[in-house]
């Protein structure tokens, strides 16, 4: 079977899985309550997420090309910010093709140099992806350690009934150790064997090397640090923005601030399955969240976890056909 077909096959896996998830959540649906209690939404707030999305999406593009820029000098914010949109809109159908395709865009537009080869290359690119991508992860991380830490009896219920032992801490570190471990293990076996028949693999773990390396090279660490604490500040803020435009309805008018960081940090969780544009995966995790921990109707649970992420398709479609347009039109 070769790769187009294994790929196509994955993508019709996965969108069945979303369809399925999504199934489940509809089914346990109250029709008439979640449409009585929609009438009653502030869809001023929900703009309000929408706008905070697409400013999240665009420090995420100014701090990539504080990565870039000590590469190649003449990389501008401009495309980070078109490639990223375009990304966001490609996860939507087909999951993690989207981080192929943005890693491109940087390329395409980079300097030539003297050797009339681009200053940047893809390996080059993917190092620098990898930073900002190691760096989300260890800031998602420590909000779940914080919260598992902080609200554990409340939590402890949702993971037992939504998760089971997915989340135990052994099987986590022990997955991480054996990943780390066999890393490095093919990291040394192709560096011994770099010029017997690995250049190609070697040369490729160098220009990921070098892109790692950009962060040490860049003039403000300390900004691409604010970037990303305010990135996931406007997470937080899309997230109780839809509390926001439901606290006219009972069931959230008592939620705050920090149950919309704990919803945030929940609904982070969902990403770990690869379904299109998170479809059914979200609203499963996030509805939930709201039953277990809030004792929030699955009906109306639907309607929060409805609103937070159509709203941010919605946006990342917009912003994904316009930077498409502007990169194959408007620029040279």
């Amino acid at each position: 079977m070769d790769k187009k077909t294994q790929n196509i096959l994955r993508y019709i896996f996965w969108g069945a899985v979303a369809v399925v998830l999504v199934y489940f959540c509809l089914k346990a649906v109250d029709w008439p309550q979640f449409m009585a209690a929609l009438e009653q939404c502030r869809w001023g707030y929900v703009l309000l997420a929408i706008v905070l999305g697409g400013l999240a999406l665009f420090l995420r593009g100014a701090r990539w090309h504080m990565l870039l820029r000590p590469i190649d000098p003449t990389t501008q914010v401009i495309t980070c910010f078109n490639a990223y949109n375009i990304c966001m809109a490609t996860n939507l159908a087909l999951p993690r093709l989207g981080e192929v395709i943005r890693l491109g865009y940087p390329v395409k537009h980079s300097a030539v140099g003297p050797d009339g080869k681009r200053v940047l290359s893809f390996d080059k690119v993917l190092g620098t992806g990898v930073v900002e991508r190691a760096c989300d992860a260890v800031v998602s991380l420590g909000m779940l350690a914080a919260v598992l830490i902080m609200e554990w009896d409340v939590l402890s219920r949702f993971l037992q009934e939504n998760m089971g032992g997915a989340l135990h801490p052994g099987a986590l570190l022990t997955g991480l150790a054996l990943l780390l471990v066999l890393s490095a293990a093919f990291v040394y076996l192709a560096y011994r064997l770099r010029d017997k028949g690995m250049e190609k693999i070697w040369g490729v773990i160098c220009g990921i090397g070098k892109g790692l390396a950009s962060f040490a090279h860049m003039r403000r660490p300390w900004l691409f640090l604010l970037y990303t604490v305010l990135i996931w500040v406007l997470h937080w803020l899309t997230s109780a923005s839809i509390i926001w435009a439901l606290e006219d309805i009972d069931a959230f008018a008592a939620l705050t601030l920090k149950d919309a960081f704990l919803i945030m940090v929940l609904g982070s969780v969902s990403s770990l399955i690869p379904v299109p544009g998170g479809f059914g995966a979200y609203h499963g995790v996030v509805a939930g969240a709201l039953l277990s921990i809030w004792n929030i109707p699955m009906g109306l649970g639907m309607i929060y976890a409805t609103l937070n992420h159509e709203s941010q398709v919605l946006m990342q479609a917009i912003l994904g056909l316009g930077s498409y347009i502007h990169e194959n039109f408007f620029r040279p």
